[in-house]
């Protein structure tokens, strides 16, 4: 369906439309790991942390999976074409340090496509930890807070976490398909539907310090060639509405915004992922939403919630109206480049010695 010909709309369908609670009692969106394919990560992982490369610079070509080959591009294809999301599980935590934990994480993304950078500093290997006492609504990171996250997409074509440590209590993955949410508004609010796919204005400068202007616009819905995603975020396009000479949300745009915030929460549309040690979760930004529970973390090390994020770049001619979403929030030639002078050690694959350097023990 090509909705710049057609304004009428139909649901979605296809395998990236389900329901939590459908899938909540399956475990067929979990990829168990063999034994064969944990010994190969687990040798190219430390061979890895040996020849500690470059993030940066560092490819596929280098470190070579034959054994994991056709698992990696059957979670390539839960991506790009199944229900947009694969949990990986079984390779064997209690005998690894952080390190190579980390370094087996980035090696499966180095093969499903480009790490890209998350933040000021470059990093493209970024630590998800509860340290700060500021709240989310105060203006905390979401990485660094306890707190609820309301349900939103990354800046990246895919994002992947990998749990290291659970908290004592809380701290559930949530997600939730962005094809449901869209057939939800569609079948209750038909006369809100067509919004999604108009320009909204996004707080650039929130997701970017130097970015080039205070806000970007693009469609909350791209449906092209059909090709249906979503790209969702209402507190960045609240916040965008502070700058000077962004016109203010009309009421229809702010029934809309407050009927996907109500869907996503109703019972039985998220799914609930309670992380074990070693869990690698992969999310394609475009067919699913996620968020966070709050967390409590333990006295001890081991139940203070450590998960490892990286966003990838999939150059796989996905579909998607100009300007959407990303392209205009992360547009560097190189996804994993920075400007000259930057410290090249933060590209380096040492995880524990990092969180100690920035955060402390």
């Amino acid at each position: 369906m090509n909705t710049t010909t057609s304004p009428t709309l139909e649901p979605v369908r296809g395998p990236f439309v389900w329901r939590g609670d459908e899938l909540s009692g399956t475990d067929e969106w979990i990829f168990h790991l063999g034994d064969e394919q944990v010994a190969e990560l687990e040798e190219a992982g430390r061979r890895f942390v040996a020849d500690d490369p470059d993030l940066r610079f560092v490819t596929a070509t280098e470190y070579p999976l034959p054994v994991c080959a056709e698992a990696i591009r059957a979670f390539g294809a839960d991506l790009d074409s199944g229900r947009g999301f694969v949990l990986i599980r079984g390779l064997r935590m209690e005998e690894y340090d952080d390190t190579l934990a980390a370094a087996i994480f980035y090696l499966v993304a180095l093969h499903l496509g480009e790490p890209m950078r998350q933040n000021l500093l470059g990093d493209v290997l970024d630590h998800i930890v509860g340290v700060s006492d500021k709240k989310y609504t105060e203006g905390g990171l979401p990485s660094r807070t306890r707190d609820k996250l309301p349900f939103h997409s990354d800046s990246s074509d895919a994002v992947a976490l990998m749990c290291l440590r659970p908290p004592a209590a809380g701290g559930l993955s949530s997600l939730v398909s962005g094809a449901t949410v869209f057939n939800e508004v569609l079948a209750r609010r038909p006369d809100l539907a067509p919004l999604l796919l108009e320009p909204w204005h996004y707080d650039w400068r929130r997701q970017d310090p130097n970015a080039p202007a205070d806000t970007y616009t693009s469609p909350i819905v791209s449906w092209t060639r059909g090709t249906f995603s979503m790209y969702a975020g209402a507190d960045m396009i609240e916040s965008a509405h502070r700058y000077p000479g962004v016109p203010p949300l009309t009421g229809a745009r702010k029934e809309l915004l407050a009927l996907v915030d109500e869907i996503t929460y109703e019972p039985g549309i998220a799914l609930d992922m309670d992380f074990q040690p070693g869990d690698i979760q992969w999310l394609l930004n475009y067919a699913a939403l996620h968020s966070r529970t709050e967390f409590v973390n333990g006295p001890d090390r081991a139940r203070q919630r450590h998960l490892l994020r990286i966003w990838l770049r999939r150059n796989v001619d996905r579909p998607l109206v100009p300007r959407f979403g990303k392209h205009v929030v992360v547009a560097a030639p190189d996804a994993r480049q920075v400007g000259p002078g930057d410290d090249t050690g933060r590209f380096r694959i040492a995880a524990a010695a990092t969180i100690r350097e920035r955060w402390g023990d």
